[in-house]
């Protein structure tokens, strides 16, 4: 298994679930963007976004789709979900709730307030996305008022999942504007051994 990955972008979700995992993989850290910077990138992935995961012939790049294949191939895991588990159900939304609605308004606000040049950067769109992106996560707030983890009793991929999207916050000086389980969330996972392992490994560069 091999994981192309740019430090703290979204391919931080498989590479967490990696070491989670204690899986035997391959990777390959890139400065962004690769479809730019990392020589051939285009070739391995056309649309030139990051993640890029290949196992064999299978090759993903979705950040939250590449968990859910880790979690179904390196099964028995606790980190996936089995469908005969009542969670199964919330176990899958809070998988696909973490992009679809976490993660996508906060590249508005990347764009918008970095990564265009100061004279193409938008300070109201951003912070209407901020207000967006701070909204969907009354969803979090809500679930952790009587658990620890997001479902089924124990951390699972879709904690790997929707974690990021509050780390990727924090990246964006959102985190202060969280409320008091989400920041407290926040904080507990990113003591994980392996949380900690996987951003130690993305600071060395191969390329």
């Amino acid at each position: 298994m091999k994981l192309y990955h740019c430090a703290d972008a979204r391919s931080l979700r498989p590479l967490w679930a990696l070491e989670e995992l204690g899986a035997d993989y391959e990777l390959v850290n890139m400065a962004f963007p690769p479809r730019a910077t990392y020589p051939g990138y285009l070739n391995i992935n056309p649309l030139g976004t990051v993640p890029t995961f290949v196992d064999g012939e299978v090759t993903l790049t979705e950040s939250t789709g590449i968990c859910h294949y880790l979690g179904e191939k390196l099964a028995p895991t606790d980190l996936r979900v089995d469908p005969s588990e009542p969670a199964y159900g919330e176990y899958l939304n809070w998988m696909y709730r973490s992009d679809a609605t976490l993660t996508f308004p906060q590249t508005i606000v990347l764009r918008y307030t970095r990564l265009e040049p100061k004279e193409r950067r938008l300070p109201q769109a951003a912070e209407d996305y901020t207000v967006w992106y701070l909204s969907r996560l009354r969803s979090v707030e809500a679930a952790l008022e009587d658990r620890e983890f997001l479902c089924a009793g124990r951390f699972t991929m879709a904690d790997i999942a929707v974690h990021y999207a509050l780390f990727l916050g924090e990246t964006l000086g959102l985190a202060e504007r969280y409320k008091p389980r989400s920041r407290d969330y926040l904080e507990r996972l990113k003591e994980r051994p392996a949380f900690l392992r996987a951003r130690e490994k993305q600071a060395l560069r191969a390329d």
